[in-house]
């Protein structure tokens, strides 16, 4: 038997020849013994050499809990491309192709047929930020007792500590040091899961031939701060724009996450995984310590642009910044000299009008001396 775990469906494949030589067809084999349903039940290929049952389902809550297939989660230590996360969740989806015996009497003499199949997924994937204030999002496939469902990641930053504005980002880039708030939330997960970030780093390149680390488990950039994580279902933290000292002409770079789901009464455990490596700009393929901490690209978003500002364009706003403020100044003076010019000619004004008002009356007056 043949068993394909794909990221959104699982496909079983049998000979069938063994299914007839035993005594049965493809419409008597199906997935959990659930034979009165139709989409439980295998399609024979007679087009391939040598013919085959297939079993095509999908990994949604409907498709699973409709076959009654059976979903667990475990715990375990990372591992492989994981090993830098101390415990990780796997989600195990397993069943059984079983067939239904055509007798109608008491006795039958057909041995039954018996498939056993499973997939396992690790509740592991990367999620990037979409650029300026579109959203991306990547599905997974996680499950509670009564089956499974589909829960959707998305990235979205913000330009304020209440995570209530979206970044806008301007044509000409963000200025260094500006604070970028990050958000990454669960939506339709239920009351059992929240979300844990592992590791966020930014890339200067869609390659990652380039790549600068924000946080690594528990440790974390100087201007890293982390405000929420693991304890609901939205992780968030903030850090400040910086730039690539290989740009020389600006900036840009892409956020990535690596995201895990955990169930709530494990968060706690599933948090204790600190990584020991150093922080700083790593190449790809190396990692750090000889060692990368990067996961696989299984579920990968890749994020759109962060644009930062060039150093010059900053300097070249500061130049008009103090042009203007000159400009400003330079006109408020021109105002006060004006207003202070007609102040003293209305005062030359009315100083005269009250000289030539006084001698106009002695001139009066000596006249009416004289006449007397």
């Amino acid at each position: 038997m043949d068993v394909s775990c794909g990221t959104e469906r699982m496909t079983l494949q049998m000979l069938i020849c063994p299914v007839y030589f035993c005594g049965y067809n493809e419409s008597l084999m199906a997935l959990n013994s659930q034979h009165s349903m139709e989409r439980c039940r295998g399609v024979a290929d007679w087009t391939v050499d040598p013919p085959v049952l297939r079993f095509n389902f999908s990994i949604t809550q409907e498709d699973l809990a409709v076959c009654a297939n059976k979903l667990t989660v475990t715990q375990e230590r990372g591992t492989t491309v994981f090993s830098d996360y101390s415990s990780l969740q796997f989600i195990n989806i397993s069943g059984q192709v079983k067939s239904q015996d055509p007798s109608t009497g008491g006795v039958s003499y057909h041995e039954e047929m018996m498939y056993r199949f499973s997939c396992r997924y690790p509740l592991q994937y990367l999620v990037s930020n979409a650029s300026q204030m579109s959203v991306s999002g990547a599905n997974l496939a996680i499950n509670q007792d009564s089956g499974s469902f589909r829960s959707t990641l998305r990235m979205a930053l913000y330009s304020d500590r209440h995570y209530s504005s979206f970044l806008r980002i301007p044509a000409g880039g963000l200025k260094l040091k500006t604070r970028i708030f990050v958000e990454v939330a669960a939506f339709d997960l239920g009351n059992s899961f929240n979300v844990i970030l592992d590791h966020c780093y930014a890339t200067a390149f869609s390659l990652d031939s380039l790549t600068h680390d924000l946080f690594v488990g528990c440790r974390r950039d100087v201007q890293t701060i982390i405000a929420v994580n693991g304890e609901e279902q939205s992780a968030r933290f903030s850090f400040e724009a910086f730039r690539f000292v290989q740009q020389k002409s600006g900036s840009t770079f892409y956020l990535h996450c690596s995201t895990r789901l955990c169930e709530r009464s494990s968060c706690p455990a599933a948090m204790e995984n600190c990584s020991t490596s150093a922080f700083g700009v790593r190449r790809s393929g190396g990692g750090v310590g000889g060692r990368s901490t990067r996961v696989s690209d299984s579920a990968t978003v890749r994020s759109g642009l962060i644009v930062i500002r060039p150093d010059d364009d900053d300097e070249s706003e500061d130049a008009d910044i103090t042009q203007q403020g000159k400009q400003k100044v330079m006109l408020g003076v021109a105002i006060v000299a004006g207003i202070l010019s007609v102040v003293l000619l209305s005062l030359v004004a009315y100083i005269a009008r009250q000289v030539w008002g006084s001698a106009g009356s002695l001139r009066r007056d000596s006249l009416r001396l004289e006449r007397s």
